[in-house]
């Protein structure tokens, strides 16, 4: 490290590290839900199985020959296929027990496998939502390398793919790139219809819960978030209990909007930018602030 040297006077390591020692092992102890140490999913590897596989569901980016495509695509998927199943493998070793784990992974990785030509059928709809849906865009080929909600897109598809595949927690680091990256949060359970485009993209959030249908269009920071978070008898929070909206067809959400619950937006609504709803819309409804305010307030109200 750049020739440092630690002030070891100054320092007692021996100290810390048995301090830390001391600490995880009280937490092993008291926490059943702690389990042995074992290697977790890397990020870097996942970032590179993601983005071979971009390659080789859109090889054209690399403009390579009809005839030398194919080739491609099988040694760039063979590699990428072997690196996540050893992420997989990460994912569950610990938790499993060691007989069956190797079957495991591979029939993980082999479902998973299954379903790249009807992710890559999705992406081409999403790609072309995204050009009929921004005049700015020239080409499919400008947003498929520039646009920040196409990139989130093909990672979430990705990752709920692999969620559904059986490693949820291999998509939800695949998810947490996209998110750094973009700005887009797509949780990996959140079920996304064919056809969908967000614009700009950044401060997005989708909750795991949330069910999109086709033709949807979202702009930058809408949130389609949860309201309450329901207890069991103990006081913990229930998990996997649908907490985020259900979104229908061709419905469009503008800048800011904020939509929180198990509610149902019907199909063809508009939702006006900065509008917070907790509340489900009939099919055909706009909904901008001012009948949001008039709503609550009556005509000429507000704060």
């Amino acid at each position: 490290m750049n020739g440092a040297v630690l002030d070891r006077a100054a320092i007692n390591l021996a100290e810390i590290v048995a301090g830390l020692r001391e600490q995880r092992e009280r937490y092993e102890a008291g926490d059943p839900r702690a389990t042995r140490p074992h290697p977790l999913p890397e990020r870097e590897a996942l970032s590179q199985v993601v983005e071979a596989l971009r390659s080789a569901l859109y090889p054209n980016r690399l403009g390579l020959p009809e005839a030398s495509a194919d080739l491609h695509v099988s040694l760039t998927l063979e590699h990428a296929l072997a690196s996540l199943r050893q992420q997989v493998l990460r994912e569950w070793r610990g938790r499993e027990p060691e007989s069956g784990l190797e079957e495991r992974a591979s029939a993980i990785v082999a479902a998973f496998a299954q379903q790249l030509p009807p992710i890559r059928a999705l992406l081409d709809s999403d790609l072309e939502a995204a050009y009929r849906g921004d005049p700015a865009a020239r080409s499919l080929d400008e947003v498929l390398v520039c646009y920040p909600g196409v990139k989130a897109i093909t990672y979430h598809r990705i990752a709920h793919a692999l969620h559904r595949a059986g490693a949820p927690l291999v998509a939800r680091i695949i998810a947490e790139i996209a998110h750094a990256e973009t700005g887009v949060d797509i949780h990996p359970g959140a079920v996304i219809g064919e056809s969908f485009f967000i614009d700009h993209g950044t401060g997005v959030v989708i909750g795991g819960t949330a069910v999109i249908g086709q033709r949807v269009r979202l702009y930058q920071a809408v949130t389609l978030g949860a309201k309450s978070f329901p207890l069991d008898a103990s006081g913990a929070l229930l998990k996997g209990h649908p907490r985020h909206p259900v979104i229908e067809d061709d419905v469009v959400i503008y800048a800011g909007a904020t939509i929180l619950g198990r509610v149902t937006i019907g199909r063809g609504a508009q939702i006006g930018g900065n509008v917070w709803l907790t509340r489900s819309i009939a099919a055909g409804t706009t909904i901008t602030q001012a009948k949001v305010i008039s709503e609550t307030f009556g005509e000429g109200g507000g704060i």
